[in-house]
């Protein structure tokens, strides 16, 4: 890169404060003052550090250079967005959510309620890879029947809400777990197989807790019409079938066998589709129109309102947008150097795995905690240690990993995050009552930090000089 397209010198530790200072006043005026959506508080956010980089003589092409290099970046996710969107649209119309909710439904009972709570919104979450889908159609029934049962909300919202973030975490139809692989440079499913070595004794032991708390707060003769009245709703509308949980485990079982995401979820749509006009007797026109438009039907039933009208690609625009604008903004962080600048202070100290792995989820909390929001999140947690684990020789799997741990799963932590106030506002728990809760947020976490301390699925990768020297090699026998 030549010294036009490069800052002069990198900016100081006050430089960046400054930035990161006025990056909150943006975010907190934009959407607590104003109620300006988070777009725009992004892309506001870009003129910031662009005047940050004319400081420090760097040409507007350059950063512009920068952006647009971000944006690339995460394309992928941008694709993968879109059809998500179309699966997510059809798969409720085709009858296939409302399938696995059933199901779901199904387990409940008054002494395992908690534990069932977790286990539906980790499947819904997982099924559909949202947890604001998640907890703004089952988690709300939670609630109600959580209320029912007499037990405390902050603790049903704990249940709720650390099953929502399970697939959000982990599902390959969730946008954050495809933006992390996407960010860290790593295979869709090698990342969320790296995630599983963490998450599946986090989900054990949660589930764990939450069965036994159930137990001592529960007793054995209460009221399940609530349960009933949302099962006799689903089977009203919708045909229910164990055969329609078939595309669900078709795409996941092709997705795990490593074929290319965006093709598979096209499939998965596609079925859907085929499923909405074969079981639910929706026009085979209609049926594909909803993979844009969504599904949209009214009921008697609230929770099924909530529910059904939701999906397609059209309603993932929105995200689209924002996540065009966090990566504009990490690219333009990056090319102006004050990622490099934070990058710096955690090299010097971030000097061994476990160093490694709580500066990477510093990182992901510090995005959340001054960013407001997931992506942003995301971004900081990759972008400034990444080249840290080059240089130690440390596979991006763990980098991919510890990025999820300290970004997504902080997300519903921080009050005034997106998560954050989506969770308190339509469960109606204060995001500090429900906190104590989130055991599954909390395993992942120290779970996360246990093996970084401990070298426990720390993978080893070739430091990038040798790898390239590698390629280099095998090019020059190849042209040979």
């Amino acid at each position: 890169m030549s010294s036009s397209q490069s800052p002069a010198r990198l900016p100081n530790m006050i430089e960046v404060l400054g930035v990161m200072v006025g990056f909150i006043a943006i975010m907190f005026l934009s959407i607590n003052v104003l109620g300006l959506p988070i777009q725009l508080a992004l892309f506001g956010s870009w003129f910031l550090v662009m005047a940050l980089g004319l400081k420090l003589k760097m040409s507007y092409a350059a950063m512009q250079e920068g952006l647009i290099d971000g944006i690339h970046n995460g394309m992928e996710a941008v694709l993968v967005l879109t059809t998500v969107g179309a699966l997510i649209g059809t798969w409720i119309a085709g009858g296939i959510v409302p399938s696995i909710i059933y199901y779901g439904l199904t387990v409940m009972n008054p002494q395992i309620f908690l534990f069932a709570a977790f286990v539906i919104c980790a499947l819904t979450s997982l099924s559909t890879g949202t947890s604001f889908g998640t907890a703004g159609t089952a988690g709300v029934a939670m609630m109600g029947i959580g209320h029912s049962f007499g037990i405390p909300l902050p603790l049903v919202a704990g249940a709720v809400i650390s099953g929502a973030y399970v697939g959000d975490k982990m599902s390959p139809l969730s946008d954050t777990t495809v933006m992390t692989a996407s960010l860290c440079k790593v295979n869709l499913i090698d990342h969320i197989r790296s995630m599983m070595t963490v998450s599946a004794p986090a989900i054990l032991i949660a589930s764990i807790l939450f069965l036994v708390v159930g137990f001592y707060y529960v007793s054995g003769d209460v009221d399940t019409s609530r349960a009933t009245v949302a099962m006799e709703a689903l089977e009203a509308n919708f045909t229910i079938s164990p055969w329609l949980l078939l595309p669900a485990a078709i795409v996941i079982g092709l997705l795990t066998r490593r074929y290319p995401a965006i093709p598979v979820i096209t499939f998965g749509a596609v079925l859907g589709s085929i499923c909405a006009w074969w079981a639910q007797g929706i026009g085979p026109i209609d049926a594909i129109r909803i993979a844009y438009v969504g599904n949209a039907m009214q009921s008697d039933v609230e929770f099924l309102n909530t529910l059904l009208n939701r999906g397609g690609i059209e309603s993932m625009l929105s995200v689209v947008a924002l996540i065009l604008f966090a990566l504009g903004l990490g690219g333009l962080m990056s090319q102006v150097g004050i990622l490099k600048t934070i990058s710096n202070g955690f090299l010097r100290w971030a000097n061994n795995p476990g160093r490694l792995t709580v500066s990477t989820m510093l990182g992901g909390f510090f995005g959340n905690f001054f960013g407001g929001a997931a992506y942003v999140s995301l971004i900081t947690a990759s972008t400034i240690t990444e080249k840290n684990y080059d240089d130690q020789g440390v596979d991006r799997r763990v980098l991919s990993r510890n990025a999820e741990a300290g970004g997504t799963i902080t997300t519903p932590m921080v009050p005034w995050t997106d998560g954050g106030v989506f969770m308190a506002t339509t469960l109606g728990v204060s995001t500090m009552a429900y906190l104590p809760f989130l055991w599954y947020h909390m395993l992942v976490i120290a779970i996360t930090i246990l093996y970084g301390y401990a070298n426990i699925a720390i993978w080893k990768a070739q430091p990038k000089t040798e790898a390239q020297d590698n390629a280099n090699t095998r090019q020059n026998f190849q042209t040979s």
